[in-house]
């Protein structure tokens, strides 16, 4: 009889493609619970790390993995969600939907930080109690 060892990975040792897909495994997991089967992508396809296909046939999701809440640019237009871990929480929202608000929201902040004006793209280390409350509906349970 063959008896494995195994012992859980320190997330923080990982590397950065190492917790990419890390990420990916833990993710898609959770999807199965809402009934989507998830393929991840070797190279970005349309901003897309991976695609998340529903049971009902119709529903395709392209995925972009991050690990923290991030609006881009180069994302705008591309029909992507946007997937990302806080704390042991996980969040799925469609990038463009949520951007808009965002914008506006954080005017003084977000939309005229130099990361946004000169590279296109902001992302949060940490969430406040509002950023919170305004993601509640894209928490995957």
């Amino acid at each position: 009889m063959i008896i494995l060892e195994l012992q859980k990975v320190n997330y923080d040792s990982l590397n950065a493609r190492q917790k990419e897909t890390f990420n990916f495994q833990k993710v898609s997991s959770i999807l199965a619970d809402y009934g989507f089967a998830t393929i991840k992508l070797n190279d970005d396809w349309n901003g897309a790390d991976f695609i998340s296909q529903h049971i009902d046939g119709k529903t395709f999701l392209k995925v972009q993995l991050k690990s923290r809440l991030t609006f881009d640019r180069k994302y705008l237009g591309a029909d992507l969600f946007i997937c990302f871990p806080y704390k042991s929480d996980w969040y799925l929202f469609h990038h463009d939907s949520l951007l808009n608000l965002f914008l506006s929201e954080y005017e003084n902040r977000m939309a005229v930080s130099k990361s946004w004006l000169e590279r296109g793209q902001y992302t949060w280390n940490t969430l406040s109690s509002k950023i919170l409350i305004i993601l509640k509906p894209f928490k995957l349970d």
